[in-house]
């Protein structure tokens, strides 16, 4: 028996595949609202029954929240031991109104890419982590036995923060740790481009209000000498920028940033990224962010300041005639290289206090959240076996990618379990997550199954 029995087991066995996948979101584990505390753990019983059912020790584990999954497989000391992550939460699903079916009735739709499966966390994250799942089945069912030691870890409060994972990381580390994590709930760069994420950017969060008068005032008796808080406010988010540059204009910003190397840049700009076709979809005819820097290199190498929320004053039907009392921001930094999220909240809460005028205060929230940017240890052999079991599956080369956004639980293996982390996914950009009629492509479900098992062969030989 060979690698080539398991693939053709994985084909024959497509559609069972994808009605186990169906029946997974069917379960509408949303982690964020309290009301769908049963079908969260629902979604993890349900996981611990199909892992057992291949033949792994399987179990819930409690939290203070939600709970995890955590599964081992295979005792042989000398063999490698890998650890695979995903998450079996998923998203809200408002606006509700959006979406062309039952975001949790989820089905088979025809589209001008072929076939996808529509359904809220088709993509993010259950698609995707059945992937690994569906690919170990395979594996089992021709050889009997999987191929090294594996622990399976799922979580189920990705989407809403993460609050139980690192006390857990720390309470089971002795029996989490492993040689290498895997994790899927990545994309790739472009529609059949195999990627493997080599780094993350970290994430800063803050909020702040300004406080002028003491109660909202009649803008005919104090426009003119009265403090706006608005203006205030407005004046402050501006300064935030170079407008020629389109750099962050906050002191010390840039610190830890580095560039890309070359070799980087040029494997990012061979990896058939549409940069208008990428722009486009969303309504933009050009990128907006730092000259002198290509959209992949403002996307997955360089850090953001980001006015994510600004309000304040009347925001009812017509108008109404006051100064507000007070104007409210929230931002969020995306960090790359060696930022400090610490040092960078305080950097910036000094930009705005410095700039406060008199009769304006500033209150800061507390609610403090931060995640410096994790870089893949490329060096290890792992990265470049994998990438050449991608690139035969996909019959295209598989190329080291960048990513924009940010996955904490990468930096806490790191920083908790001592693991590095391997990233391959096989999301598309256009798979909506997050967002209504979410979808994952069936040749990305079929052929993310196939790469697994390539990666299994290619990591254990």
């Amino acid at each position: 028996m060979s690698l080539d029995d398991v693939l053709s087991k994985i084909d024959a066995d497509l559609s069972t595949s994808i009605d186990r996948l169906m029946e997974f979101l069917r379960i509408p584990s949303i982690s964020t609202d309290p009301a769908y505390k049963e079908s969260v753990d629902k979604a993890a019983d349900w996981l611990v029954a199909d892992l057992q059912s291949i033949g792994i020790h399987a179990e819930k584990r409690a939290t203070p929240g939600h709970p995890m999954v955590v599964g081992h497989v295979g005792d042989d000391a000398d063999a490698p031991h890998l650890l695979f992550y995903g998450h079996y939460d998923v998203q809200p699903v408002d606006p509700l109104n959006l979406w062309k079916r039952d975001p949790f009735d989820p089905a088979l739709e025809e589209t001008e890419h072929g076939q996808v499966i529509r359904g809220r966390g088709a993509s993010d994250d259950k698609g995707q982590l059945m992937t690994f799942v569906e690919a170990c089945r395979a594996w089992k069912a021709v050889h009997g036995k999987l191929p090294c030691r594996i622990t399976f870890f799922f979580e189920g409060e990705e989407e809403s923060g993460s609050p139980s994972l690192v006390p857990f990381l720390e309470a089971n580390k002795d029996e989490l740790k492993a040689d290498l994590a895997l994790v899927c709930d990545t994309s790739m760069v472009s529609r059949g481009v195999p990627s493997i994420a080599s780094q993350l950017r970290g994430m800063l969060k803050d909020e702040f209000t300004i406080i002028g008068p003491r109660i909202d005032l009649h803008s005919g008796h104090y426009g003119g000498p009265g403090l706006n808080p608005l203006r205030e406010i407005a004046r402050i988010v501006a300064s935030f920028y170079d407008e020629e540059t389109g750099r962050v204009a906050v002191e010390g910003f840039y610190e830890g940033v580095h560039e890309v190397p070359t070799d980087q840049l040029r494997q990012w700009e061979n990896c058939g990224f549409d940069e208008a076709e990428y722009l486009n979809s969303v309504g933009y005819t050009q990128p907006h962010g730092e000259k002198g820097y290509s959209t992949l290199e403002q996307q997955w190498a360089r850090p953001t300041l980001e006015i994510n929320g600004l309000w304040g004053g009347y925001n009812g039907a017509g108008s109404k005639t006051v100064i507000p009392s007070e104007a409210h921001c929230k931002i969020t930094c995306r960090l790359v290289g060696d930022m400090d999220p610490d040092k960078l909240r305080d950097k910036i809460r000094k930009h705005v206090e410095d700039r406060l005028s008199p009769d304006a205060k500033v209150v800061w929230d507390n609610d403090l959240e931060g995640s410096p940017a994790s870089v893949m240890n490329l060096d290890r052999p792992e990265f470049e076996a994998a990438r050449g079991a991608l690139s035969d599956e996909w019959n295209r080369e598989a190329v080291f990618t960048g990513m924009g956004g940010s996955i904490p639980v990468v930096g806490y293996f790191n920083s908790v379990l001592g693991l590095d982390s391997m990233l391959v996914g096989f999301a598309n950009d256009d798979d909506a997550i997050h967002s209504p009629n979410e979808k994952y492509d069936v040749k990305s479900f079929h052929k993310g199954i196939r790469s697994w098992a390539r990666i299994l062969d290619a990591l254990t030989h």
